[in-house]
């Protein structure tokens, strides 16, 4: 799995941090995501894929 985000797309909800902060975390001065882990392990994915369904922005995007 490889994870991309687009950080001009990101609104700084947070939901992605909320669901998988082993992958995902903000900038503490705007909140836009950053990506920890591009290529996260197997065992992640489910979290990983309501990251992706929760985010407002579709600032993620997984491709498998």
């Amino acid at each position: 799995m490889k994870l991309t985000v687009d950080t001009d797309k990101c609104i700084a909800a947070g939901a992605c941090v909320m669901e998988a902060m082993e992958v995902f975390d903000q900038r503490d001065e705007d909140g836009v995501v950053v990506l920890l882990q591009e290529n996260p392990s197997d065992d992640l994915l489910p979290a990983v894929r309501r990251a992706v369904a929760a985010c407002p922005a579709k600032a993620i995007l997984l491709e498998q």
